[in-house]
């Protein structure tokens, strides 16, 4: 038998004060799409912003509709019109916002187990780590190194050839 650990550093900051410049616009960029989400459903909303290697942001929000589950998660849509608008750009980092309708978050939500598969696939394909942060409402933001740490042992290509 072998034990291995599956593993990462996770940071947390105890605020936007504590991000860089760049990081902090991210976020508010995140919190805006956030505040556009359709969720008249699960009232959970989420945004999520992409910054690309070309300096450009792409944001993107969570879109319900009454045939559950066939809406889209904000950090899809962020992902996948990135890929769609500049095709070859790297993603370098996502921020993530959610705040439900009950109450504000004051915790992080991370990507559901779908967003994690679709980031890490353009993690993969670009060969270089997606930073992402996450933040509720309000309150501690968590920066992940890359999505492969979310997602240990993650489903590939490789396996299908």
């Amino acid at each position: 038998m072998e034990k291995q650990h599956l593993g990462f550093d996770l940071m947390i900051y105890e605020s936007v004060d504590e991000l860089s410049m760049d990081d902090r616009e991210l976020m508010s960029r995140a919190r805006e799409a956030r505040d556009g989400a359709y969720a008249p459903y699960s009232g959970f909303h989420v945004g999520a912003a992409v910054l690309l290697a070309s300096g450009d942001v792409v944001a993107g929000n969570n879109q319900e509709n009454a045939s559950f589950p066939s809406g889209l998660c904000a950090e899809r849509v962020a992902v996948f019109y990135a890929g769609a608008a500049h095709p070859g750009i790297r993603i370098l980092s996502i921020a993530i916002s959610a705040s439900g309708r009950v109450r504000e978050l004051s915790i992080p939500a991370a990507p559901c187990g779908n967003c994690r598969q679709a980031i890490l696939e353009y993690e993969q394909k670009q060969g270089y780590p997606i930073r992402i942060l996450m933040q509720g409402a309000q309150g501690k933001i968590y920066e992940c190194p890359s999505v492969a740490s979310l997602l240990p042992l993650g489903f590939d290509g490789s396996f299908l050839t």
